[in-house]
């Protein structure tokens, strides 16, 4: 099996649209699984410094060397998030992916997951794609999303530095 864009779309993942064309109301307010996505041809060259915004005043860059070390070479996704109902009951896949890319453009998260797709020069390009799930079933979801992953190239895509459990 190969976890790539083909793979994804067969198992119900849609949108695929780059960040910088990403329209935030034709993204569902629903709960979910989303991904992150190289487009074709992507070759990855790493900032100095990360675009994104300090988290509990810690600096999100890391090192082109560590960079390097959690590139997963051939894969086309590079994260695998969650969008829960929040403790309101308010949020969802639209929200998430609107704050996940508000991070990027250095405003201060929740949370600092997936902080290594802004350290990626051309980050505006990368794809995202979601799948709406019932809130029950997003854990197993995206634990097994990551076993998928895992299974196919032995470790976790590049900006996932922690397995699903």
């Amino acid at each position: 099996m190969v976890f790539d864009q083909y793979y994804l779309k067969n198992d119900g993942f849609t949108g695929f649209r780059p960040i910088a064309k990403l329209e935030i109301n034709r993204i569902p307010q629903h709960q979910g699984i989303f991904v992150v996505l190289a487009p074709q041809g992507f070759k990855p060259r790493f900032l100095n410094r990360s675009t994104a915004g300090t988290f509990k005043k810690k600096n999100p860059s890391l090192t082109p060397e560590q960079l390097a070390s959690e590139w997963v070479e051939g894969s086309e996704v590079l994260y695998i998030g969650k969008a829960g109902a929040g403790s309101q009951g308010n949020r969802g896949l639209r929200r998430q992916i609107q704050e996940f890319i508000d991070f990027g453009r250095g405003k201060p998260p929740g949370h600092w997951d997936g902080r290594l797709i802004w350290q990626l020069a051309g980050s505006s390009q990368l794809l995202v794609a979601w799948k709406e799930l019932p809130v029950e079933s997003l854990n197993a979801a995206l634990v097994s999303c990551h076993q998928d992953f895992h299974d196919s190239y032995n470790k976790l895509p590049f900006a996932n530095l922690v397995r699903a459990r």
